[in-house]
């Protein structure tokens, strides 16, 4: 039967399908065809230019013709090599064969068809594959999302930069900062974690069944392998070489990269769970949207799903990664292939990051400022001006300041008139005592607007 989006398993191809588009021709079994007949066509065109007298440079309408195959890769392509999968039940051999009969018709390319693959085993094809598709996903989806978010929390915390706000440690009241300030911490964070990401390299190998090159000196025991599989790594593929390998390269990068994206989602978890708990003091309003429910029996709820949905992608993303993570750069002896059907799942994990990213982008977009609210708040909480008080009379060596304000306000309601009572009452010269008497806690915030408007 024909399936639909009602019967597929994940719902990254279901219910969520059309906000992962971008990710699908990348990081789908199509992206791994595509970039696997990139591979086999640029190490054909380079064996080509190596000098061999036995395989003369391509013409130039030649390397036009097989870079028009990878330009103009289509389903029907994809299909078709599936279909020769079929009868070889080797995912790689049959892009082999593929490529080999589009050579039909071609005088010069049949003449050189068993170049095709040559001295490859089939972990060259794929690493490089695999390398390929998360450097595309990296560049164009991944980091975009993350400069969309980093974009929008600028935004946020130059526009909420002088905006108080009391802080929660410990979810207990606590030394006032700003709005702004709280997301510029975020993005802070976020920019970190997005330069570890995009610095993560890539590296990609092309040096045999148990990487040393034994089926190449075998043909040619003369030629520099070693260089010309650099080459092509690095100035054909745009990768990174790594000339030490088994039959794998060892996943070391890919690892690396997942652990960076891991840690990214991690924080934007973090940031999800303030949200969440700054809506639910009211600090926040979430914009309606005519038509939506919120609740199937209480009318009256706007409840925070964006943030909840992204906190929840988030972890699933996150399970994913760390599993492969660990997993990846484990390989018995020589070669197994236990990687393979995890490598699969790349598209997975990093839809699911995606996901997330879009459901925090989504949330953030739907959010008012109720500056009321947290102007109430600053006001019920004349408390946190203890710290200012006990930290002045430090200063003018006045004895026990911490212990005094302690005993003033340690699960006391305290006033702005109690406060001013306790300060008319300290040894401190005059110009001090009313300058912590004209303090509100919606003026005691430091550094924080300076610092918002900073990043």
């Amino acid at each position: 039967m024909q399936l639909s989006a009602l019967s597929a398993l994940s719902p990254l191809d279901g219910r969520y399908a059309g906000r992962l588009a971008a990710l699908r021709p990348l990081l789908s079994e199509f992206g791994l065809m595509h970039r696997r007949v990139q591979v086999e066509v640029e190490w054909f065109i380079a064996l080509s230019d190596a000098g061999f007298r036995e395989f003369r440079p391509l013409t130039k309408a030649a390397r036009g013709f097989l870079r028009g195959l990878v330009v103009r890769f289509s389903e029907a392509d994809a299909q078709a090599i599936k279909d020769i999968e079929k009868t070889t039940n080797h995912d790689v051999k049959a892009v082999e064969y593929w490529l080999k009969a589009r050579f039909e018709g071609h005088a010069e390319l049949q003449r050189a068809a068993e170049f095709v693959h040559f001295a490859c085993t089939s972990e060259d094809i794929n690493n490089t594959s695999h390398a390929l598709m998360l450097k595309a996903a990296r560049e164009q989806v991944l980091l975009p999302a993350l400069d969309a978010l980093a974009a929008t929390l600028r935004g946020m915390a130059h526009e909420f930069a002088a905006v108080p706000m009391l802080s929660r440690t410990h979810g207990q009241t606590a030394s006032p900062t700003t709005v702004g300030k709280e997301v510029a911490n975020v993005l802070a964070r976020l920019l970190a974690a997005r330069e570890r990401i995009a610095a993560v390299p890539l590296p990609a190998k092309m040096n045999g069944a148990v990487g040393n090159y034994n089926a190449h000196l075998a043909a040619w025991p003369d030629f520099d392998w070693e260089a010309f599989a650099r080459e092509v790594v690095e100035q054909r593929l745009g990768l990174a070489f790594n000339p030490m390998t088994i039959q794998i390269e060892p996943h070391d990068g890919i690892a690396e990269l997942f652990d960076a994206v891991t840690r990214c989602n991690t924080l934007l978890i973090d940031w999800c769970r303030d949200i969440w708990g700054y809506i639910s003091l009211g600090y926040f309003r979430q914009r309606l949207k005519p038509g939506e429910v919120g609740s199937s029996t209480m009318p009256h709820k706007v409840n925070p799903i964006d943030f909840e949905n992204a906190e929840g992608n988030y972890g699933l993303a996150n399970a994913l990664l760390a599993h492969m993570s660990q997993k990846l750069p484990i390989s018995r002896w020589q070669r197994d292939l236990t990687d393979s059907t995890v490598l699969r799942n790349m598209g997975v994990a990093l839809g699911y990051t995606l996901l997330a990213h879009d459901s925090l982008q989504r949330g953030l977009g739907k959010l008012q400022l109720d500056e009321a609210a947290l102007a109430a708040d600053l006001d019920a909480s004349w408390e946190v001006l203890a710290e200012a008080v006990q930290t002045v009379m430090r200063r003018y060596g006045l004895p026990e300041p911490y212990e005094q304000l302690k005993a003033l306000t340690r699960g006391q309601a305290i006033t702005r008139e109690t406060l001013a009572a306790f300060v008319d009452g300290l040894a401190l010269p005059a110009a001090e005592r009313e300058r912590l008497k004209a303090l509100t806690p919606a003026s005691y915030t430091g550094l924080a607007a300076t610092l918002a408007r900073r990043i």
